[in-house]
């Protein structure tokens, strides 16, 4: 896990002070291209929050996401705000975390009608379980109100479309309740988003309250009195998700004192992983999973990055072969490798640092791979010396 800030992002000014009221003194944080981030701390706790706000559309979405990511190497990053329900299941107020996104409007349009061709992203897979671990416990609502009355937060589809989605009606509508009756909400954002942590690297997770019914009530009183209500249900409950994934960050984060074996101690520290089998090895000691051998250490210069870039391009072509990364992920961990291996080619500060970057990118595509996440860790802490 990234030991970055955990980024959360809104659409509107409105979703925007709703989580900006949580932090404790936010400092405004600027993007070389001019998108301005605040970067604080959820009060009374040590998580650290980037806060962003997007604008309106999942193109806008993608955009900003992508560069809080490559801004900030984040945990994790949440997409909160306002929603429309689909399904009068859920009521208004409730909070609906995607368990996968639709981007609806892919299709194609043909004589007898127009046939779905959607994208779908799912969420990781350790934030959902989390956030449903939140959701039955039950208390991350603001204020105690009546059980009977309290914000629920429900898991399932989100559709994220390019239009507002204002009726019940319409030939559109019936068209997405047709085709996507699962969806739980809609709206216009999600999808940027998800397509720019899935080539990034970078887990998402999507957090909507229910403002409306998507039903012709837009922007009527009884929507301007829910909306701000359902967005400050939506910015407490990503403020709690926020701080536990901030707390789980720290566990696992191992301190470098801590972590670095002292020469008295050992002479040699082997890590051997691998997956479903048994290593033997003899060693003279074991502690834990780390090896202990006594041999004298090996004498090493510094390492060639570039070298060792084409040698880990080997690696992934081989576990790519052998079924531990997908098609898609393999040909973007690809991409990023060959950027990594030009900017170290290049031996400038500028360079390596925009090479520890991408490698940092990297190693969140191939999280999944822990030999690859293995093997990458002394090629970043290179390029970051270099820097």
């Amino acid at each position: 896990m990234s030991t970055g800030p955990v980024v959360i992002l809104t659409a509107l000014n409105l979703e925007y002070q709703a989580v900006r009221q949580k932090l404790a003194s936010p400092q405004a944080h600027l993007h070389e291209r001019g998108t301005r981030f605040e970067v604080g701390t959820v009060r009374g706790t040590s998580c650290r929050v980037a806060l962003g706000l997007t604008s309106k559309g999942n193109h806008s979405a993608a955009v900003i996401a992508e560069r809080a990511i490559q801004e900030f190497s984040p945990a994790a990053v949440l997409f909160v705000g306002v929603a429309g329900a689909l399904w009068d299941a859920t009521r208004l107020g409730d909070v609906v975390v995607a368990s996968h996104v639709y981007a609806y409007h892919g299709g194609t349009s043909e004589d007898d009608g127009l046939k779905a061709r959607p994208r779908v992203w799912e969420a990781p897979h350790g934030i959902i379980q989390l956030a449903m671990h939140l959701g039955r416990l039950g208390d991350w609502a603001d204020s105690a109100s009546d059980p009977e009355h309290a914000p629920q937060v429900r898991f399932g589809a989100i559709a994220a479309g390019e239009i507002v989605q204002n009726s019940r009606v319409s030939a559109e509508a019936t068209w997405i309740r047709q085709h996507y009756n699962d969806a739980l909400a809609i709206e216009m954002e999600a999808a940027g988003v998800a397509q720019a942590g899935h080539l990034n690297g970078a887990p998402v997770a999507i957090i909507r309250g229910i403002s409306d019914r998507a039903d012709g009530t837009k922007n009527s009183t009884d929507d301007r009195n829910w909306q701000p209500q359902a967005a400050a249900n939506a910015a407490a409950f990503a403020i709690r998700l926020a701080v536990e994934l901030a707390g789980e960050q720290e566990e696992t984060v191992v301190p470098r004192a801590e972590s670095a074996p002292s020469a008295d101690r050992l002479d040699r520290h082997v890590t051997n992983t691998a997956h479903n089998s048994t290593v033997g090895i003899m060693a003279d000691s074991v502690t834990g999973s780390s090896v202990h051998m006594n041999t004298a250490p090996e004498e090493s210069g510094p390492l060639n990055l570039f070298a060792a870039l084409h040698g880990f391009r080997e690696n992934l072509t081989r576990h790519r072969a052998e079924g531990d990364l997908d098609q898609d992920t393999y040909r973007e961990a690809l991409a990023d490798l060959e950027s990594a291996i030009r900017s170290a080619g290049e031996q400038t500060s500028d360079a390596s640092k925009r090479a520890a970057m991408t490698l940092r990118r990297l190693r969140g595509l191939v999280v999944e791979c822990p030999a690859l996440v293995a093997d990458l860790a002394p090629l970043i802490a290179a390029a970051g010396d270099q820097a």
